[in-house]
């Protein structure tokens, strides 16, 4: 069965607006003239199995999609990343809210992950780092909506401040090393992780795609930790398109709550490594 892949992008988010000129100008693609396809379609004649969806909100509450696109396979998001310290960067992450939902989703809703397709895009990034020097290369914890779409998505950003928002060379990067990653069968990852501990910007982890069999679902971060329970786990276990086999734990990073948490792992029925 061919993959029919979605990327999804705001003309209201700076570093999306970046890329959206790129994609256009620079790799062709166009408004679609099939009638079967929404408004904001966009199509290029490379890439068959594929379509850019060009929105006017904020992607953070992009929760209709499914109506849209009823066939794709996932959904691609390409974003701004902000954080204060404005450092250069490039992540992904998958998304869900472990508590309450301040940036979209649905509160204590986990999306559905693609552990393959994150793994498969960090692994090009990072090989992709002569292009682009002067930036971080990292995923991130999951946060932040959309939480309810049928299909696994991912975010792909593009950070950290204003600056990078109009870098036409990283966006450029960023677009070339994910169609790449997409003109390519994507095959399952041979082990497939949730991983409680350490920071937003997970390094351990980071270091766990790039360098091992393993791929990751869902993340909590050590602020996220107090809200894990069975429920949760369980939830980030059956929100995976790929079958979760181990609960990876980063015990420095877990904190206070290292006892609860590695005993919740070790009753969950799935394996437990440590990072």
């Amino acid at each position: 069965m061919r993959a029919n892949y979605v990327l999804v992008v705001s003309n209201q988010d700076p570093a999306g607006a970046t890329m959206i000129r790129y994609l256009h100008d620079d790799l062709g693609f166009a408004p679609s003239h099939d009638k079967k396809d929404p408004p904001g379609s966009f199509t290029c004649p490379r890439y068959h199995d594929l379509k850019l969806h060009v929105s006017s909100n904020n992607l953070l509450y992009l929760e209709n999609l499914d109506q849209s696109y009823p066939d794709a396979t996932a959904f691609i998001f390409l974003s701004k990343h902000k954080s204060d310290s404005k450092i250069p960067t490039l992540t992904c992450h998958c998304t869900g809210n472990f508590g309450d939902n301040p940036h979209g989703g649905k509160p204590f809703e986990i999306a559905i992950s693609y552990p393959a397709l994150q793994k498969r895009y960090l692994q090009a990034l990072t090989s992709a780092r002569s292009r682009v020097p002067d930036y971080d290369v990292i995923i991130e914890a999951t946060h932040h909506g959309p939480t309810s779409l049928a299909k696994p998505l991912l975010f792909v950003e593009l950070g950290s401040s204003e600056k990078q928002w109009s870098d036409t060379n990283a966006a450029s990067v960023i677009c070339d090393v994910l169609l790449g990653v997409l003109e390519n069968v994507i095959e399952p990852c041979e082990r497939v992780g949730l991983a409680f501990g350490g920071t937003h910007y997970p390094t351990k982890f980071n270091k766990l795609l790039l360098e091992s069999e393993f791929g990751l679902a869902a993340i909590a971060s050590k602020h996220s930790l107090e809200r894990i329970d069975a429920q949760i786990l369980d939830q980030m276990t059956s929100k995976s398109i790929e079958k979760v086999t181990n609960v990876i734990l980063d015990p420095k990073g877990l904190g206070i709550h290292k006892e609860r948490i590695t005993k919740l792992a070790e009753s969950s029925g799935l394996e437990v490594t440590q990072v």
